[in-house]
């Protein structure tokens, strides 16, 4: 089985089904705007717009056009290797990007999967849950103006995977039914509990505390609850003075509006927070080892979001059977239970302070807590179990996208 997966970062949600895929015996290709993007066994190989979003293009058609400029960019490379003689049996796009849209167009006998994540609308949950926050009319129509590319590619895809059922729910009604509902996976065996940890990191050496308190998140932004957990820290800092906190991330905006130039969230905290500085530690983007010891470390760990795309953040925290203050949120409900972690309402910061503080003070329900949500893990969301339903999936799709070749599929 030859795929080709599409996505301009790299190796994005594509990188360990791939590996998986390859240790199978498939053979695997990657096409990326990721310069110098490598991995074993996969064939990588990059494309590029040939021109940046035209300037004075209308503001609700600027998303389109660097989608098509990505689109035309990928098709441009996937038809110089057609006339080398390459034909994927899949191909597999991150929808909304661009680079899947002409995919039919090279390969029309190729199974066309696309990955789903959001669907744009005035009335979308996110945007509920911030209403009051300065958007107008213009930010609605925009938002529907963003779901072109995405319908293009619901329109002519072969396959459609979404990684959960909230996510799912996003979307018209007239498509729900060809999306299938695949996680991504979480690595279990390496994402794993760890008793006794004490972090250190470098400068940064904690193990003098076992009661620290973590947060990851790409970016600092109120979509990730990120405000709101600085808040509540001023007063579990001041009633638990062993207390650390330990930020992951960068100091830029993943998700939502950014703040006027040279402004961020996390400059803002350092400006109207009342903390105790040394005991809060931003430490950026971390390694792959280095953040497994974060939450391995972790006493309690603050996962804050608005009704939005699931992190794996907080699912790979699970896994490491950390225990949990979460927002009380649809999106986190499908996976999180009574039993499995705290859930709050994170715009009541003094509700997250309480049961953080109440965590830090009861090992015995941390330790349950971070127990039964690895169990949830482990019985739900194990990529061991989802890539071989994947593979299986996805095999399907290959031979019912192109009957005539439907043998070499059994």
């Amino acid at each position: 089985m030859r795929i080709l997966f599409l996505h301009d970062n790299f190796p994005a949600q594509f990188g360990a089904l791939g590996k998986y895929l390859v240790h199978e015996g498939w053979e695997v290709w990657f096409g990326t705007q990721r310069k110098g993007a490598s991995f074993p066994g996969f064939n990588v190989f990059t494309y590029s717009p040939h021109r940046a979003v035209t300037k004075s293009v209308h503001p609700y058609a600027a998303n389109y056009e660097r989608a098509v400029l990505a689109g035309q960019a990928a098709a441009r490379a996937g038809l110089a290797l057609k006339k080398k003689g390459f034909m994927p049996d899949i191909v597999m796009a991150h929808s909304g990007w661009g680079p899947g849209l002409f995919v039919k167009d090279i390969w029309p006998d190729t199974a066309y999967i696309g990955y789903f994540e959001w669907y744009y609308s005035a009335q979308a949950p996110d945007v509920a849950y911030l209403a009051g926050t300065g958007r107008d009319a213009d930010d609605d129509l925009r938002a529907r103006a963003r779901n072109a590319a995405i319908l293009m590619d619901l329109a002519h895809c072969d396959g459609a995977v979404c990684p959960t059922e909230f996510q799912k729910a996003q979307f018209p009604s007239c498509f729900q039914e060809k999306l299938e509902v695949f996680h991504d996976g979480i690595d279990t065996d390496y994402y794993r509990p760890a008793s006794g940890v004490r972090l250190r990191l470098g400068a940064l050496d904690l193990s003098h505390t076992d009661k620290v308190i973590t947060y990851v998140a790409r970016g600092m932004e109120p979509y990730r609850g990120f405000p709101a957990f600085m808040k509540a820290l001023e007063r579990v800092l001041k009633e638990e003075p062993e207390a650390h906190a330990v930020i992951v991330g960068e100091d830029r905006v993943a998700y939502g509006k950014q703040l006027p130039a040279g402004e961020s969230y996390k400059q803002k905290a350092l400006k109207d927070c009342n903390l105790d500085w040394e005991r809060v530690h931003f430490t950026g983007l971390l390694s792959r080892g280095d953040y497994l010891k974060v939450l391995q470390s972790s006493a309690v760990h603050a996962y804050l979001t608005i009704p939005f795309v699931l992190s794996w953040s907080m699912m790979e925290a699970m896994s490491a059977g950390c225990a949990l203050v979460a927002s009380n949120v649809a999106p986190v409900r499908e996976v999180l239970s009574e039993g499995e972690a705290l859930l709050v309402d994170h715009r009541n910061t003094n509700k997250i302070a309480d049961e953080i503080i109440g965590l830090l003070r009861s090992p015995e329900l941390r330790a349950r807590l971070g127990a039964n949500a690895r169990k949830k893990i482990l019985e739900g969301y194990a990529a061991k179990t989802l890539y071989l339903l994947k593979r299986d999936w996805l095999e399907k799709m290959a031979a019912s996208a192109s009957p005539g070749r439907a043998k070499k599929f059994h």
